[in-house]
């Protein structure tokens, strides 16, 4: 990592679905860097949970339950939400498409709402979009529905909240999660997409992390309402 050590420092962060994946990557990313690290989601005191961070069991699609952990913290200083799940051909299904929208989508908006009034000057929101946001896809429509309407949240959140918080978004590519592990494994079906993708492999979840970091840091005081890819080249091709 190429952050100072104490970078974050008596810092508050809060990461909602931060129990695995990327969530989970990110959550020990910042407890490296200083920081008071808490996560809340589903299997908190699995083996994927960040053994840095102070794990919270938590379903983010009860809004009440979630608002109240947010609202709880006297100070919070990043807010990483990194909820997500998908249902993929199922999604089709309007239960499931509702269910999917509950969880990607709905408690973003809910988690910084509750944490506004907790974010001091300086703070920052980062939100896990996805590239999907950008295609759509047959296979997954509410997955690709819910990731693009956190882009479109991001970036009205970014001009409500200047210029004292600072909210921008991140969109994975094909990453190495709990997410994806049955695709990956599956050849006949991940063998055209990974042959797409220039740096020619998966890409891992310390490697969306770090921009993460980097979106919530101080060197990037100025950006706001970004939604960065990272992707290995995937949307270059």
């Amino acid at each position: 990592m190429s952050f100072y050590g104490d970078l974050f420092a008596g810092k508050t962060v809060v990461v909602i679905g931060g129990t695995s994946g990327i969530g989970a990557a990110t959550a020990e990313a910042f407890s490296a860097l200083g920081a008071d690290v808490h996560v809340a989601g589903l299997n908190a005191k699995s083996d994927q949970a960040p053994s840095s961070a102070a794990c919270t069991e938590l379903d983010v699609r009860a809004q009440a339950e979630l608002e109240a952990f947010v609202g709880a913290f006297d100070r919070i200083d990043v807010l990483v939400n990194s909820a997500g799940i998908s249902r993929d051909r199922d999604e089709w299904n309007l239960d499931s498409f509702d269910d999917v929208m509950r969880i990607n989508f709905f408690p973003v908006m809910a988690a910084s709402r509750a944490a506004r009034p907790k974010m001091p000057k300086g703070s920052s929101i980062v939100n896990i979009a996805s590239m999907y946001a950008t295609f759509g896809a047959a296979d997954r429509p509410a997955y690709s529905s819910s990731k693009g309407a956190v882009v479109q949240l991001t970036k009205s959140l970014a001009q409500e909240y200047a210029p004292d918080i600072r909210v921008n978004a991140v969109a994975p590519g094909w990453i190495a999660t709990p997410l994806s592990r049955g695709l990956f494994a599956d050849g006949q079906a991940s063998g055209p997409i990974l042959a797409r993708i220039p740096f020619g492999r998966w890409g891992e979840a310390s490697e969306i992390a770090g921009p993460i970091v980097f979106l919530a840091s101080p060197s990037a005081s100025y950006v706001s309402g970004i939604v960065l890819p990272i992707d290995g080249g995937y949307l270059t091709v």
